[in-house]
């Protein structure tokens, strides 16, 4: 049996914090209890349902999860920590998996004994204080999990089904698990990203002048379609690793631009809103606003949080990206790890005020 890894007290940390020894600090809790507070420096680290299961079977590295700046480890201490575990954290929780997976990696991690909670009051002035107000449409600063050396193909599925609620809102331990209301969220001006309930909702379809909508789904049922008021777009694919989204990109481009030259609001909808027209939104931003993938799959994680493509889905976008010539920032990045690396980052102030400024013309 392997051994338990070791636990660091709140002192510790405190010390190691005004030391300055560069000691890393992972956040392992919901991003959303991130936003509200964490210990400086500390950088978040939220996981889908079904990158859990992989590090549970061991067909995933751990490195390969972890947030784009500490991928590269180069043999420093790393410390995680979640809100309140204050002996040796259990096997099944997020915390227990992600120490025991980089140990055997050979990463030296170590856990917080007591959490965020012991170490907030025992030493308010090395902890953040959140957003103020963050709202599932506020563009707000996170780290986002990198995709180190993950190759995102279908070769790479381990054969399970990655439907929408389970592969980004299962309950299994992912701190993916959002509060965010139901309503769809504006992207832009016309163009509001939503799940099923919203496209049978005609107060929500109402407010927001939303006459076209685009059902990224096999057999969801248009409900209004036979009343003549909207114009509709099944794009019939299924959230599974097998499935070619990419095919149906430039017919829902089209669609989306229809509504907007028409002055009116688009609707993008799957089941639950969380991966495939994920998909179709973020290619349209990348088409139409020539931003890179990065940027696009960010802003789009800003204004609703729980997002999370299938990998096959984000493989298509990254040969989206090349198709359309655009420019990854972590292209240009030296030293970069060999493999399919894939990184979200922050997009740049200035692509986040044009994007918010854009009206219907």
């Amino acid at each position: 049996m392997a051994a338990a890894p070791p636990g660091k007290s709140s002192g510790w940390l405190q010390a190691e914090l005004e030391s300055g020894s560069g000691l890393l600090l992972l956040d392992c809790r919901p991003h959303e209890r991130y936003q509200s507070g964490h210990i400086e420096s500390a950088l978040s680290l939220s996981l889908p349902g079904l990158l859990l299961r992989r590090l549970r079977r061991g067909t995933l590295s751990a490195r390969s999860v972890l947030p784009a700046p500490l991928f590269r480890l180069d043999h420093r201490e790393l410390l995680l920590y979640d809100d309140t575990t204050r002996e040796e954290p259990a096997p099944s929780s997020v915390l227990g998996l992600l120490l025991a997976r980089l140990r055997e990696d050979g990463c030296p991690a170590y856990y917080l004994k007591g959490g965020y909670s012991k170490f907030q009051r025992e030493y308010p002035d090395h902890c953040e204080a959140g957003l103020d107000s963050p709202s599932p449409t506020d563009p707000t600063p996170e780290c986002v999990i990198g995709l180190g050396g993950l190759r995102i193909s279908s070769e790479g599925s381990d054969g399970e089904s990655d439907r929408e609620p389970i592969s980004a809102t299962e309950s299994e331990g992912s701190p993916t698990l959002s509060n965010q209301s139901t309503f769809p969220v504006q992207i832009l001006p016309y163009l509001y990203l939503g799940c099923a309930k919203d496209s049978a909702n005609l107060d929500i379809l109402a407010k927001y002048n939303i006459k076209y909508i685009l059902n990224v789904t096999p057999n969801l049922p248009n409900a209004f379609e036979n009343n003549g008021e909207f114009k509709y777009k099944q794009i019939p694919i299924s959230d599974h690793w097998s499935q070619n989204l990419a095919q149906f990109f430039p017919e829902a481009i089209s669609f989306i631009e229809e509504a907007r030259s028409n002055k009116c609001g688009v609707l993008v909808h799957c089941l639950a809103g969380i991966s495939r027209s994920v998909t179709v939104t973020v290619a349209y931003l990348m088409q139409k606003l020539n931003l890179t993938l990065n940027d696009a799959y960010d802003f789009v994680k800003r204004k609703k949080s729980n997002i999370s493509p299938n990998f096959n889905f984000m493989g298509q976008l990254l040969d989206f990206e090349r198709t359309l010539g655009l420019k990854s920032p972590c292209e240009l990045r030296p030293q970069q790890p060999t493999g399919n690396q894939l990184y979200f980052t922050t997009p740049t102030n200035n692509n986040l005020f044009q994007l918010d400024s854009l009206e219907i013309t």
